[in-house]
């Protein structure tokens, strides 16, 4: 399917919340932007401790990075995403590896998943997005087996990966009522409440993510245009408007360059600020 196809059918399913999420992400093809940040699966699959012989799931797992990282530490993977073209690259590359996971379409605010089915429920910047924190939470807490590990890497307001999000928000239109912001699950604050509203007291500590990427920083936006969903939508909502759409290319363009760590001459080095959240489920919670 061309990616103007996709546009006309994301803006066509714009009524119904879920519909038109599944359907922004379906835009452009994910696998540059997962081969980008591949490196947070891995940290977070370690920094959890997820491995042989735990039942694993990966919330919001797109096309498998943390995923895959833990299958191949030997855990039982199920990977559930709202997205099944990003479902369907990532069981592609699970077979490509040798690796046999379980994918499962799925929206994080609502499991198809029986409580405490899991040892360890993680999500690398996935269930951010769903809309309704609370919920949210609350799925990712019910499906963990008491005694498991609730684990999250969330991109931070204040990070590179958060500015430019915060920057689309500024051309994008705004969200569905009640919706509340991905970045806010970067804040210390607002996940220890969301969890504690379920009798969890998470660990959180900011680390960043080195992104090594072989070119100048106009060749990395054209990357993010072409293929992350989230740029694709913004753009084709100011597709009546080239003077917003050309601010848009100044501001994203402007922070690529600003946060370039390398040196002249060398290849490009950003550095992605998250939010490390690990929270154990103590015996005999629900």
């Amino acid at each position: 399917m061309a990616v103007s196809e996709k546009h006309d059918r994301f803006r066509d399913g714009a009524d119904d919340p879920a519909r038109a999420a599944r359907r922004m992400w379906a835009l452009g093809d994910y696998t540059p932007i997962a081969g980008l940040i591949a490196g947070l699966g891995r940290e977070l699959v370690e920094a959890c401790g997820a491995g042989a012989g735990h039942r694993v799931l990966d919330v919001g797992a797109g096309t498998g990075n943390a995923a895959l990282a833990a299958a191949e530490r030997g855990a039982a993977v199920t990977a559930a995403d709202l997205t099944p073209e990003l479902l369907e690259t990532g069981r592609r590359r699970a077979e490509e590896r040798g690796l046999t996971l379980r994918w499962v379409e799925a929206d994080a605010q609502s499991l198809p998943f029986g409580d405490g089915e899991f040892d360890v429920v993680l999500s690398a910047v996935g269930a951010i997005f769903a809309p309704d924190h609370t919920a949210a939470a609350g799925e990712l807490v019910r499906v963990c087996r008491s005694g498991g590990t609730v684990a999250m890497a969330n991109w931070t307001p204040g990070g590179a990966a958060g500015e430019f999000l915060r920057i689309l928000g500024r051309y994008a239109p705004p969200p569905p009522p009640g919706s509340l912001s991905p970045l806010m699950w970067g804040e210390p604050e607002h996940v220890t409440a969301l969890f504690a509203g379920y009798g969890m007291r998470p660990e959180t500590e900011a680390r960043s993510l080195r992104v090594e990427f072989d070119g100048p920083p106009e060749r990395l936006i054209e990357i993010y245009r072409a293929n992350f969903a989230p740029v694709l939508a913004t753009y084709a909502g100011l597709a009546g408007d080239p003077g917003r759409a050309a601010a848009l290319d100044r501001d994203l363009l402007d922070l690529a360059v600003r946060e370039n760590r390398a040196a002249p001459g060398e290849p490009g080095h950003y550095e992605y600020e998250y939010l490390l959240v690990v929270a154990g489920k103590a015996g005999g919670q629900g």
